[in-house]
C-alpha cells in the first residue's frame, strides 16, 4: 500500500461516531491506503486497530479529567460526561502509527484521550492534520451540543452545564482560549459532517472565518432487494426507532410517544394497521412504557446481519432527536428501503428530500406541535410505504451522498 494515515477516536466500535471512523478506516483500506486506528476502547479484532496506550494509562487519564469536571462543576453527577476540557491525554504524538503515518485524522477524542496541548504537539510534526467533527465540541467551549445557549457565538463561559460553579470565566470560556490558541497556532483542517454542523461552525467564533469542508461520514451501501408491496400485504407497517441508548434526552422518546399518541386518535384506520419497533440501549426502562402502538423492544444489535433484520422488517424509520449531526439511523433505514421521518433541525435536511426520500417535519421549539408535525410524517411515510419509486429514489441517494469510496475520496483530497 502507498499512503499511509492515522484515525484516532476514543472506541472503535461503540458510539455512531466510533462506528463511522471504523467504516471509514476499513474503506481507506479497500481503496488501497494502509489506515490503521488508534483507541482507548477496542471491541472489533481488527489488526488494523490498536490500543493507544496502555490499560492503566488510560484509566488514570480519564479518571484524572472526570475528578476535575466533578470538581468544576460543583460535584454535579447529572453533567459529568456532558462536558469535556479536553485537559488531560495521552501522549498519541508519541506513539509509532502516528509517527509513521502520512496523515493524522482526528475523531471524537474526548474523556481523557487527547488534550488539547496533545493536538497542538500531533500539528506539530509537519504532516497533514484533519479534524473530523461529529458533534459541536470543537466550536464550544466544553460542551458537545449548544442546544439553545449562544455562548459558543461569543468566548462561552457562564457554562449551564456547570451550574453553581458558573461564571463568566469558569472553565468553558478557559478551554475556549485554549482551542482558539490551538487554531491560531496550527493548520488543522476542519471537517463537518453535514452542512448544518458546518452553518454552525461559521456561526462560532472560533471556527468563523475558518475552512470548514462538508463532507458526510460513510455508510455502507447495502444490496437487500424488497417487494415492498408483498411485504406491505403480510405484515402491518412497522416503524422503527432507534439509538445508541433510545431514552437519552436528546433523543426526544416522550415527542414520539406523544406523536403516536396523536396518531391513534386522530388517524384510526392507518394507526390500527401500524407497530413499533425499537433498539438501542435503556437506562429506564419504564421509558419503553406507554406507546400507543403495539411495540417490540430488539435491544442491543450489532453487526450486518441483525442490522438487515431489523431494518429489513420495518417500513418506515423515525428519529424524534431535538438535536441530530448526521443521524446514521435514517441513512441505514433508507438503504434498507424503509422510508424516514424526521424533523428538520440539523444533519437531517442533508439526508431527506421532502416528499421526495422521506418527510421533513418543520421544528417548533414546543413540543406538542413538534408531535402534531411528525405525526404527520408518520401518516405520509404508512401511505407510501413500499413504493418502488420512492425505494429506488432513496437508494440512489444514500448511494451518491454517502457511498464510502466517494466519501474517501473527497477526504484523501485535503491530505
Amino acid at each position: 500500500m502507498g499512503k499511509k494515515v492515522i484515525f484516532l477516536s476514543r472506541s472503535d466500535l461503540r458510539g455512531g461516531a466510533a462506528i463511522v471512523t471504523f467504516r471509514l478506516m476499513m474503506a481507506m483500506r479497500e481503496e488501497g491506503v494502509d489506515a490503521r486506528m488508534l483507541v482507548c476502547e477496542r471491541l472489533s479484532d481488527s489488526p488494523y486497530v490498536d490500543y493507544c496506550a496502555p490499560e492503566c494509562r488510560i484509566r488514570y487519564s480519564f479518571l484524572k479529567e472526570r475528578l476535575e469536571v466533578f470538581v468544576r462543576n460543583g460535584f454535579n453527577r447529572s453533567t459529568l460526561f456532558k462536558v469535556d476540557p479536553a485537559s488531560a491525554g495521552l501522549p498519541l504524538w508519541r506513539h509509532p502509527w502516528v509517527k509513521e503515518a502520512d496523515a493524522v485524522f482526528i475523531g471524537w477524542v474526548n474523556q481523557g484521550m487527547l488534550s488539547i496541548d496533545g493536538v497542538r504537539k500531533i500539528a506539530g510534526l509537519g504532516k497533514p492534520v484533519v479534524w473530523i467533527m461529529h458533534d459541536m465540541w470543537n466550536m464550544t467551549g466544553i460542551c458537545h451540543h449548544a442546544g439553545h445557549c449562544a455562548g459558543f457565538l461569543a468566548e462561552c463561559g457562564d457554562c449551564p452545564f456547570l451550574g453553581k460553579k458558573k461564571r463568566p470565566d469558569d472553565m468553558s470560556h478557559t478551554t475556549w482560549k485554549r482551542k482558539q490558541n490551538l487554531y491560531d497556532s496550527s493548520s488543522i483542517r476542519f471537517v463537518a459532517v453535514s452542512s448544518w454542523l458546518a452553518g454552525k461552525a461559521a456561526e462560532s467564533s472560533l471556527l468563523h472565518g475558518r475552512e470548514v469542508a462538508v463532507i458526510p461520514n460513510p455508510f455502507p451501501i447495502f444490496h437487500y432487494v424488497r417487494d415492498g408491496v408483498m411485504k406491505r400485504n403480510s405484515h402491518p407497517v412497522r416503524i422503527i426507532f432507534g439509538a445508541a441508548r433510545i431514552d437519552d434526552p436528546i433523543k426526544g422518546l416522550p415527542v414520539l410517544k406523544e406523536a403516536l399518541k396523536i396518531l391513534r386518535e386522530n388517524y384510526p384506520a392507518e394507526s390500527s394497521d401500524m407497530e413499533l419497533v425499537t433498539f438501542g440501549s435503556v437506562k429506564n426502562q419504564k421509558s419503553l412504557e406507554g406507546f400507543a402502538l403495539p411495540h417490540r423492544h430488539l435491544g442491543i444489535i450489532s453487526g450486518e446481519e441483525a442490522v438487515r433484520d431489523a431494518y429489513g422488517n420495518c417500513d418506515v424509520v423515525v428519529s424524534s432527536s431535538e438535536f441530530e449531526t448526521l443521524p446514521g439511523t435514517l441513512i441505514e433505514g433508507q438503504a434498507y428501503g424503509c422510508i424516514p421521518v424526521a424533523f428538520d433541525h440539523g444533519g437531517q435536511r442533508d439526508i431527506i428530500d421532502h416528499e421526495k426520500t422521506g418527510w421533513l417535519a418543520s421544528w417548533d421549539d414546543n413540543p406538542s406541535v413538534r408531535a402534531s408535525r411528525l405525526a404527520d410524517g408518520l401518516v405520509w411515510g404508512y401511505r407510501n410505504a413500499g413504493d418502488p419509486v420512492i425505494i429506488s429514489r432513496m437508494r440512489e441517494s444514500v448511494t451518491e451522498r454517502f457511498g464510502a469510496s466517494s466519501v474517501v475520496r473527497r477526504l484523501l483530497a485535503l491530505i
